[in-house]
């Protein structure tokens, strides 16, 4: 919760910050470009180290890389330097610490709770996530309106507050990733070798399920998410400044907060993957509603039922990503669903800044919603093992592999 609560603030920060000096939709989506790139450069041997070295350890090296980047941002804002190409190299780094730390994390959890707790613990963390992003836009929104002080002979305003605050919660963050017990030490033992790196595709390919719910999220989000292009309706369309960004960046995670809390009491037994495309379609369907309002109040409700249903996706996704996936490939499967988490996020913010450059930013919207729900229907057609899906058991998800390849698969990964 920390991390998420600083991270999101300064998402906020950054994305007013460069708005504020280029006043150019694009430039909002070079800013996901920037974040996005790192993780389809390492993308095979972030995976590889997963998989070979201490998880945990990671995890800490990879967020003592944000502190130094978080730094130089903040260096760049009370000094003003009014150049985003500096900005865009911090978040290159930012991007390339969390290519590493993000399959590190993902195969961690698993081991930390008895696969009969499994989903309710992702419902929880999930829970968590959301009331992170709930306090770190506001967060963000908030500090960057405070009064003007000084800092090391500059001003520091705005910007420069927000950053402080995200460093302090990354020190936060890692004094308790610290304190974990979990050590796994080595699963993967073989050198790197192109075979190794490219098991984790492998696997997706062969497993229908996992393809299905990758590439899903992949394209709904890559053309419905407006997340980049909420400084331009605060600005422009809704006329609401800074905290208005930071209400609009919080009401997704509002919605999905509600959504995991009830989950996590009536968690999912059945039905799954039926309510997993139900939830995208109504993604689509609030994505629509948000480019079309011009109040502020019917925004954020079409934001946070968007949020709502992205939270059932989420928790779906999330236990398909660990129970399909054999321990030893986790890192592996988990670097290959981060390079589509990346592509679906900070891509999709280039996506919408390019397509609000073109069309604007109401017409990228509704755009994006429509197609959203085009790929909904699409895919339901195209991967009926996922539509169909039941429990979210690992015995259960892993049926649609074959058991004769299956056991072929894992014996040539693990030769």
């Amino acid at each position: 919760m920390a991390v998420i609560v600083g991270a999101e603030a300064q998402t906020v920060a950054v994305a007013w910050q460069v708005y504020s000096i280029t006043h150019r939709a694009l430039d909002l989506g070079y800013t996901g470009l920037a974040l996005f790139l790192p993780g389809l450069f390492f993308l095979l041997p972030a995976g590889h180290v997963a998989d070979r070295y201490d998880r945990r350890q990671i995890i800490l090296l990879c967020y003592s890389l944000q502190i130094v980047c978080t730094g130089a941002l903040l260096a760049i804002a009370v000094a003003g330097v009014r150049d985003v190409r500096l900005i865009y190299s911090v978040l290159f780094l930012i991007g390339t610490g969390r290519s590493f730390s993000g399959p590190a994390s993902s195969a961690l959890i698993p081991h930390l709770v008895p696969e009969g707790h499994f989903v309710n613990a992702v419902t929880w963390g999930a829970a968590i996530f959301q009331l992170a992003n709930i306090g770190g836009p506001a967060l963000g929104g908030i500090l960057f309106t405070l009064p003007l002080t000084h800092l090391m002979g500059g001003v520091l305003a705005g910007a420069g507050i927000v950053y402080i605050a995200t460093l302090c919660s990354l020190v936060t963050f890692l004094v308790l990733i610290g304190s974990l017990s979990v050590r796994l030490g080595r699963m993967e033992h073989r050198d790197i070798s192109l075979k190794v790196v490219f098991a984790g595709f492998q696997y997706v390919r062969r497993s229908s399920i996992l393809l299905g719910s990758f590439s899903l999220d992949l394209f709904v989000v890559l053309l419905g998410g407006a997340t980049a292009l909420m400084p331009i309706f605060a600005q422009e369309i809704l006329h609401t400044g800074p905290k208005g960004l930071g209400m609009l960046r919080a009401a997704p995670a509002m919605g999905a907060l509600a959504v995991s809390l009830t989950m996590a009491r009536f968690p999912l037994r059945n039905k799954a993957g039926l309510r997993l495309f139900v939830c995208v379609g109504l993604f689509g369907v609030a994505t629509i509603a948000f480019g079309l309002s011009r109040n502020l109040t019917l925004s954020l409700m079409a934001l946070a039922i968007a949020g709502a249903a992205d939270m059932v996706s989420v928790v779906v996704r999330s236990s398909v990503l660990q129970l399909a996936t054999p321990p030893e490939m986790r890192g592996r499967v988990s670097a290959v669903n981060s390079m589509f988490l990346g592509a679906s996020n900070e891509l999709g913010e280039f996506e919408s800044g390019v397509t609000a450059q073109w069309l604007g930013a109401v017409r990228a919207t509704v755009a994006g919603g429509i197609g959203a729900l085009m790929i909904t229907g699409l895919w339901a057609v195209l991967f009926p093992q996922l539509r169909d899906a039941d429990e979210l058991t690992a015995k259960a998800l892993r049926q649609d592999l074959q058991p004769d390849a299956a056991e072929k698969l894992l014996s040539a990964t693990s030769d």
